[in-house]
């Protein structure tokens, strides 16, 4: 094996598989990543990391002088590249009877111990009945307003994860692909209008790695996105990028049970400024997380007590529908919710002290989210 490659060529797509490969592993090939280059009438290098949930494939043009595969450090590889000068090329050989790949470029020079090719793992194998296109745009809208709701306990796995499905509107309205997360604390819910191809699709929870990652490539590429999907696995392929994950083996809790309907108190409210106020007076509760919002007419009163620190209160200006009601919240749950928000205003809709809140961007009806109060 020996071909060459230009620097910045190299350092993106390690760039973009490296995440994937976790440092300490009992299986010392999944330290590794797969390094093949085909010779043909378009030459081409493919790179490929696994932690055999998640795996990234990447493939670029590439000067092959004679092809084959090798497996070598994907962290030492990645550090190697970043320290070679900008604008250079980098010239890679394989020495098969010592096992290394020699690494060239101006007058540095590097030998990395390998292990074979062909006994790379893979997970991208088997048939993904289902496939549909994403734009850019819709892809980071369903994934950038739920994934942080996601759950981080491992007792409820179930929740660990963005659960995907398909949710049909009555009335003859069109529907939809729904993207939803809750950790018992608070709900997100997004959704785009059904793509071709997704009709039927089974409900699937994409674990948060996988969300993470492809959220990465989707920032930076702007492209747009092709999913295939079965009951078991999902992949993305954008650009010259493909992403294929396991998916969470498990039940979905009916999320749209919680969601309140009979919330009779509401409340618009510039987010910002909301969120300005509610991130002031937490600087008082950092050990609690609470703070308490007392709403009556046009004045909101959002507040902080502890003990130990003392005190902050703040208003603000809003417009309300009820009687004077006084809440608690969590201030981080609040604040990413808020935070989540595009438009200028949100309506808020309440029960009372101690049922769950709904909050709608009036900017966009497709994305619903529901907060639990605290006693604060």
């Amino acid at each position: 094996m020996k071909f060459t490659i230009e620097r910045s060529i190299l350092l993106k797509m390690l760039s973009h598989v490296q995440n994937v490969v976790e440092r300490r592993q009992t299986i010392p090939i999944l330290s590794n990543i797969k390094i093949e280059v085909i010779k043909g009438s378009e030459d081409r290098i493919i790179i490929r990391a696994t932690d055999m949930d998640l795996e990234v494939v990447e493939s670029s043009q590439a000067k092959v002088l004679e092809g084959g595969s090798v497996t070598a450090s994907a962290h030492k590889l990645l550090e190697i590249t970043r320290k070679l000068l900008e604008g250079s090329d980098i010239e890679f050989s394989l020495d098969r009877d010592k096992g290394l790949l020699n690494i060239v470029s101006g007058r540095a020079r590097f030998s990395l111990a390998t292990l074979p090719g062909e006994d790379f793992p893979s997970i991208s194998e088997g048939d993904m009945p289902f496939n549909f296109t994403l734009t850019s745009a819709q892809l980071q809208s369903l994934f950038d307003r739920t994934v942080f709701a996601v759950s981080q306990e491992e007792t409820r796995y179930y929740l660990n994860g963005i659960y995907i499905h398909e949710k049909k509107k009555e009335g003859g309205q069109e529907a939809s692909l729904c993207a939803a997360a809750t950790d018992g604390h608070r709900l997100a819910s997004a959704e785009v209008l059904l793509p071709k191809g997704a009709a039927g699709i089974p409900g699937v929870i994409i674990p948060k790695k996988t969300i993470t990652e492809i959220q990465k490539l989707v920032s930076e590429l702007l492209q747009d996105v092709e999913v295939s999907l079965s009951s078991t696995k999902i992949r993305f392929k954008i650009a010259n990028v493909i992403l294929t994950s396991k998916l969470i083996d498990g039940t979905y809790p009916d999320y749209e049970r919680v969601i309140p309907s009979g919330n009779d108190k509401f409340l618009e409210v510039d987010s910002d400024i909301l969120a300005s106020a509610v991130d002031c007076v937490a600087v008082i509760s950092e050990k609690s997380r609470g703070v308490r919002l007392y709403i009556d007419r046009d004045k909101i009163v959002v507040s902080a007590t502890s003990a130990e620190e003392g005190s902050a209160e703040t208003d603000l200006e809003g417009r309300y529908e009820g009687d004077s009601l006084e809440v608690g919240f969590n201030y981080r749950y609040l604040l990413d919710i808020l935070g989540q928000t595009k438009g200028s205003k949100v309506r808020i809709s309440l029960l009372d002290s101690s049922s769950p809140v709904v909050v709608h961007d009036l900017s966009d009806s497709s994305v619903i989210y529901v907060i639990m109060p605290m006693r604060v």
